[in-house]
């Protein structure tokens, strides 16, 4: 997929939006006909990125713009809503959470004041809910005084399933194929660009992360419900757009070969502390390896256990 890549400092923001605020760096990246990813930080939340260190989507259409994820915290949202504006003078009409993690849901307080349209599946605000509170205090402690002015908001429109949009004569189609990084997970196609937008369920890039929110067990089968559009053009929750090929291998054969290690392991009668040392050297290459490759292990290893 041949896509030209711009760094869009956001400097013209900065009489809008408080001083730390601009010096985030987020990347904008054209995708298709009126399709945008805007890529963050592959690194953790911080004051400089307003817990931003994921990637949005963009779909404008002639009705309005539908912006796939809010941002992490208010000011997370403010800039984020900066960079929208670089790209079209539409209004952002309708926003998509597309799970349970801050940066796809904390920012919505600020859309839902814009007069925008919130939207996630039951599954993913009954986890935002859960988790709110621990994602508050961690933020607080990662961002600082860049977490003022955020508040859990919730969506309101939700769906079980599947839910559909149409807006400006696009078709969305959001859908909640089952647990994976988070409870929650949902992804988007559009089919008339070709293009999914995927939240969590894939990251390329930089190695994802099996937190104990996550289902090694269902994640996979949520991959391939991604898959099975057949989309051109994947925009995932971490990393560029890219093709579904580069997303199977940097996603679903990462979490088959972690599943296949770990498995061998239980039925060896190994226990979680050899967890860490299975061969995952095949996606050494990927960003923050080192970081969360055996703890990736020791959490398969006790969700799998009782499978």
């Amino acid at each position: 997929m041949a896509v030209i890549m711009i760094r869009a400092l956001i400097t013209a923001a900065a009489v809008a939006l408080p001083a730390f605020a601009t010096a985030q760096t987020l990347e904008i990246q054209p995708v298709t006909e009126g399709v945008w990813a805007i890529v963050g930080e592959k690194e953790q939340r911080s004051a400089a990125n307003l817990a931003n260190n994921a990637t949005f989507g963009l779909v404008v259409t002639g009705a309005g713009a539908v912006l796939i994820d809010p941002g992490g915290s208010w000011k997370g949202a403010e800039a984020l809503h900066a960079v929208v504006r670089t790209l079209t003078d539409q209004p952002v009409t309708h926003v998509i959470n597309t799970g349970g993690q801050d940066h796809r849901w904390l920012g919505n307080g600020y859309w839902q004041a814009q007069g925008a349209t919130l939207i996630a599946s039951d599954a993913a605000v009954e986890d935002q809910k859960a988790r709110a509170s621990m994602q508050m205090t961690g933020l607080s402690q990662l961002i600082g005084d860049a977490l003022a002015g955020t508040d859990p908001v919730h969506a309101d429109v939700t769906f079980g399933e599947a839910h559909s949009l149409e807006i400006g004569g696009l078709s969305f189609e959001i859908v909640h194929p089952g647990p994976a990084h988070t409870p929650g997970d949902s992804f988007v196609w559009v089919p008339a660009r070709e293009t999914v937008f995927t939240g969590d369920i894939v990251y390329v890039e930089r190695i994802l992360g099996v937190g104990e929110q996550s289902s090694i067990t269902h994640w996979p089968a949520a991959f391939l419900a991604v898959e099975a559009t057949g989309a051109a053009h994947v925009v995932p929750g971490h990393g560029h757009a890219t093709t579904m090929d580069h997303a199977r291998a940097d996603t679903y054969d990462y979490l088959m070969n972690l599943r296949t290690r770990i498995g061998a392991l239980i039925d060896a009668g190994g226990d979680i502390m050899d967890a860490p040392e299975v061969d995952q050297s095949a996606f050494a290459h990927l960003e923050q390896f080192d970081a969360l490759a055996g703890r990736n292990a020791q959490t398969a290893f006790e969700q799998m256990e009782w499978e």
